[in-house]
C-alpha cells in the first residue's frame, strides 16, 4: 500500500494565455496586404518640397522682374528661397522652361508664344494679369490694321512679346513682314520718340513699353491716336490667347476726357508657366503669392480678377485646379508651410493605411479563434463519424475497437495544447465523448443482456 507520503505530487499546469504560433499565422495573412497598401501609399507620396526654386522673369528693372522680386519677399516668409534669372523676356522664358534639363522651374510667360517652342512637359498656374498692345499711329483715324499697309511701324526688336504679337496681327491683316511695309525694330522710348517725330507712322507697344506715362504722352501729342480695335470680338475668336478690354470715356485723362468715347484695345494675358513636376505644395504658394500680388484692381483689371485659371495655350496643372476650386490644403490653411508639408505627406501615408490596416486587424483575433476551434472541431467530426458508426449495431469485436478509438480522440484531445481562453471547449468536447463512451456501453449491456436472456415460454 502506498503512503500518504507516497503520492504523486500534482503541480498546477501551466496553461498558456495565448497561443503564439497561431497568432503568428493569423498575422501573417494579414501583412502581406498591409505591406502592399504600405507600398501604394509610398508610391503616390511626394518627397518633401525643395526650399529653392528658380524662376526666369525679364530684364532687370522691368515690369516682370519686378514682380518676380515681390514673390520673392512672399516666398521668403515661408521658408522657401526664390532665385530670379534675369531675361530678354517671354520668349527667352519660354525657351529656358522648354530646354531639356531645365533648371527653371516657373516663369513669366506672354499668351501667343506656344507655337515657337515644344512646351508638352510645361503646365500653367494661371493668368496673372493682362498685357495690353497700344498701337498709336499718326494721321486720320483707322478701323482695320491693313490700313497701316505702306507705312514705316515700330514692332520691336527681333524675339520680343510686342514684336510677335505685331507680325501675327498684320499677318492676319495681309501684311507681310518682307512687302512694301516697313517694319522696325523699335520699343519704348525710341518708338515712341520716333512717332513724336515723325520717323515712323506707328508703333505696337506692350508690357514696359506702354507705361501709363507714355501713353498719356502720347495721346496728348498732336496728331496721334489710340487705334480702337473696333473688331476687337472677331480678334479674341481667331486668337483664343487674346482679351478684349475696354477704356471708358476719360479713363487715361479724366481733365481732358481722353478717350472722348469707349475705346477697345485686345490684350494677352501673361501666365506663370510651371515645369510639370512642380511640388503641389509649391505650387500652391505660387498662386497664394500671385494673389498677393497681382490681385489689386488696376485701370483695367477688377480687384480679384487675377489670377485666374484660364486656359489659353497651356493646360492649367492638376494642382492649381485644385487650388482656384477649394485653396491650399488642411494642413497648409492652418499650419506654416514646412510643418503643413510633413502632415499633408505623414496623411497620405497614414490613411490609406488606416483604411485597409483596421479592417485587416479586426480580422486577427477572427482568424486566429478559428485556427484554435479548428483542432476541435476535427476532433468533432472524428466524434461523429464514431458514433454513426455505432449505430449500425455494430459486433462485439466491432464495439471494442470503437471503444478503442474513442480512448484515442480523447488522448488526443488531452494532448491539445490550448490557450487558457479556449479551455471550457476542451472539457465540453470531453463531456461529449464520455456522452458516446456511455452510450456504448449500454448498446454493450443491452446486446448482451438480449443473448443472454432465456426464450419466453410458448
Amino acid at each position: 500500500m502506498m503512503e500518504n507520503n507516497d503520492k504523486p505530487k500534482i503541480g498546477p499546469l501551466r496553461i498558456p494565455r495565448v497561443s503564439w504560433r497561431d497568432l503568428a499565422v493569423s498575422l501573417g495573412l494579414v501583412l502581406p496586404v498591409s505591406v502592399v497598401a504600405i507600398g501604394i501609399a509610398f508610391h503616390f507620396v511626394r518627397p518633401a518640397p525643395p526650399s529653392t526654386i528658380t524662376m526666369a522673369s525679364g530684364p532687370e528693372g522691368t515690369v516682370l522682374w519686378t514682380h518676380a522680386e515681390q514673390y520673392r519677399k512672399i516666398l521668403a516668409r515661408n521658408g522657401v528661397t526664390l532665385k530670379i534669372l534675369s531675361s530678354e523676356g517671354s520668349l527667352d522664358n519660354l525657351k529656358r522652361l522648354s530646354a531639356p534639363n531645365s533648371d527653371v522651374d516657373v516663369g513669366f510667360v506672354q499668351g501667343g508664344l506656344s507655337s515657337l517652342v515644344e512646351a508638352g512637359n510645361l503646365v500653367s498656374l494661371g493668368s496673372m494679369f493682362y498685357e495690353p498692345l497700344g498701337v498709336f499711329y499718326r494721321g486720320a483715324p483707322l478701323e482695320r490694321l491693313s490700313e497701316l499697309k505702306g507705312r514705316r511701324i515700330a514692332i520691336g526688336p527681333e524675339g520680343s512679346g510686342a514684336r510677335i504679337l505685331a507680325l501675327t496681327l498684320l499677318e492676319a491683316n495681309g501684311i507681310e513682314p518682307k512687302g512694301t511695309t516697313n517694319l522696325l525694330e523699335l520699343q519704348g522710348r525710341d518708338a515712341t520718340q520716333a512717332l513724336l517725330e515723325r520717323k515712323v507712322d506707328a508703333a505696337f507697344l506692350m508690357g514696359d513699353s506702354a507705361s501709363t506715362a507714355r501713353m498719356l504722352e502720347l495721346v496728348h501729342a498732336r496728331g496721334i491716336r489710340l487705334f480702337d480695335f473696333v473688331q476687337g470680338e472677331a480678334y479674341v475668336r481667331r486668337f483664343r490667347y487674346l482679351s478684349k478690354l475696354e477704356l471708358p470715356p476719360g479713363s487715361l485723362d479724366l481733365g481732358r476726357n481722353v478717350p472722348v468715347k469707349p475705346l477697345t484695345l485686345v490684350a494677352p494675358t501673361v501666365e506663370l508657366i510651371a515645369q510639370r513636376g512642380l511640388h503641389p505644395a509649391l505650387s500652391d504658394l505660387l498662386i497664394e503669392a500671385a494673389r498677393e500680388v497681382h490681385g489689386r484692381a488696376t485701370l483695367i483689371q477688377r480687384a480679384g480678377e487675377f489670377p485666374a485659371p484660364l486656359e489659353h495655350e497651356y493646360p492649367i496643372s492638376d494642382d492649381a485646379a485644385r487650388y482656384y476650386k477649394s485653396g491650399k490644403g488642411f494642413a497648409y490653411r492652418y499650419l506654416p508651410f514646412w510643418l503643413g508639408s510633413l502632415v499633408d505627406r505623414l496623411a497620405l501615408v497614414l490613411l490609406p493605411l488606416l483604411v485597409v490596416l483596421i479592417p485587416a486587424l479586426r480580422l486577427v483575433p477572427t482568424l486566429y479563434g478559428w485556427r484554435i476551434k479548428r483542432r476541435i472541431y476535427r476532433r468533432y467530426g472524428e466524434l461523429m463519424a464514431l458514433e454513426r458508426a455505432a449505430l449500425s449495431e455494430p459486433t462485439p469485436e466491432q464495439r471494442a475497437e470503437l471503444l478503442k478509438q474513442l480512448d484515442e480522440i480523447e488522448k488526443t484531445v488531452i494532448e491539445i495544447k490550448m490557450p487558457g481562453a479556449f479551455a471550457d471547449q476542451v472539457y465540453v468536447l470531453r463531456a461529449h465523448i464520455n456522452f458516446v463512451r456511455e452510450r456504448l456501453a449500454r448498446d454493450a449491456d443491452a446486446a448482451s443482456h438480449h443473448i443472454t436472456s432465456p426464450p419466453a415460454p410458448a
